[in-house]
């Protein structure tokens, strides 16, 4: 597996892509200054976008229905989790864009080869704003916890 998407695995066998290019932006202001270069301000985390692109092989790869099961995702118009091989979250991403090229049909119009440019979007504010501060839910988890061994502590007493 190279990534999922909500529920859609990318592998060899569905859409396998060849490059992924991320771009994340910063936001930045500025404030003129007389005699000197003007003053920056950071206003925080502009947009991240991921591309993927990669060339089918329908015989040896995913065809043209991995791209149609994408554009019913993409269609249904929400944020999925966006996960590499590794298990790293990147975010929850919308499909922004879904392009595919074609190429050396049959006589039956059938490509034998279609490359393909995926764009997503990430919708979310940041990990920790999905996820919640873990530093709370683990004093949260371990005070469950040990409020539940001091009754059953006590109930054996």
């Amino acid at each position: 597996m190279m990534m999922i998407l909500g529920m859609f695995i990318f592998k060899r066998r569905t859409l396998p892509f060849q490059t992924m290019t991320q771009e994340s932006a910063y936001r930045w202001a500025a404030g003129s200054r007389i005699g000197t270069r003007p003053a920056q301000q950071f206003l925080g985390v502009g947009e991240e976008n991921m591309t993927l692109q990669g060339e089918l092989r329908p015989e040896i790869t995913g065809g043209a229905p991995a791209l149609a099961a994408l554009m019913d995702i993409a269609e249904a118009g929400q944020a999925w989790p966006l996960l590499n091989g590794e298990g790293f979250l990147y975010g929850m991403f919308v499909i922004e864009n879904i392009n595919g090229v074609h190429a050396d049909l049959l006589e039956n119009g059938t490509a034998r080869k279609i490359n393909f440019t995926l764009k997503l979007k990430r919708v979310d504010e940041s990990r920790s704003a999905m996820f919640g501060d873990l530093k709370q839910q683990a004093e949260r988890i371990y005070g469950n916890v040990s409020s539940q061994v001091s009754t059953l502590a006590g109930s054996i007493v």
